[in-house]
């Protein structure tokens, strides 16, 4: 069972909703929903909007903890809610990093900052993609990048929400091009490391 900080302090909060008739999937969707709000309210780039975009966003990121304990504590996890679960993740999280670069256009980094927005982005969710392969390839046997301190390298997206209270939107945009870049051509050379170590894996790390 994972044992991650905030997978513990979600655990609790949702075991209550067993046997309510309330799902997986249904925290999941409301996860699409606050992250899909959140990146809505930074597009306009005022900084009363950001205010709610941070708080849609930590609450987003805190229900991508709650669905998964839910399917655990319940007996509710399916093939399907994985598959739905990981594609509400990717979009949510390529729709902020794409928001917040059309949010901060008209900050120091003027037109720049949508194309930094595009690299963050894009760079996240090829980085995902790649670790997803990586693990399948190996049967699921280890994670991508190994947790530290209790925290699962994903958590840093936690920090987003603070982020954007405190109006450091700009340096967290040009951090996050060059390290999901960084992070996208590393773990895309583990997976290719891995395919040409175990040849029979390839065709495997890139199914479905």
């Amino acid at each position: 069972m994972t044992t991650t900080w905030t997978h513990l302090l979600a655990r609790p909060l949702v075991r209550p909703l067993v046997g309510t008739g309330v799902t997986p999937n249904h925290l999941t969707t409301a996860r699409l929903i606050t992250g899909l709000l959140a990146a809505a309210a930074l597009v306009p780039g005022d900084s009363g909007w950001r205010w709610w975009a941070g708080w849609l966003w930590l609450l987003s990121a805190f229900l991508d903890r709650a669905d998964g304990e839910l399917a655990r504590v319940g007996n509710m996890a399916t093939l399907k809610g994985r598959l739905w679960d990981d594609a509400v993740d990717k979009t949510v999280a390529t729709a902020f990093f794409f928001a917040m670069g059309i949010g901060l256009r008209h900050s120091a980094l003027g037109g720049w900052a949508i194309a930094l927005g595009l690299i963050a982005g894009s760079s996240v969710l090829l980085a995902t993609l790649s670790c997803e392969s990586l693990e399948r390839g190996q049967n699921f046997a280890i994670n991508s990048y190994s947790r530290v301190f209790g925290f699962d390298p994903d958590d840093l997206f936690y920090l987003l929400a603070p982020g954007a209270w405190l109006g450091w939107l700009t340096p967290i945009l040009i951090g996050s091009a060059i390290v999901g870049t960084a992070l996208a051509l590393l773990t895309g050379w583990r997976v290719r490391r891995l395919a040409r170590r175990h040849p029979g894996s390839a065709t495997e790390t890139f199914s479905i």
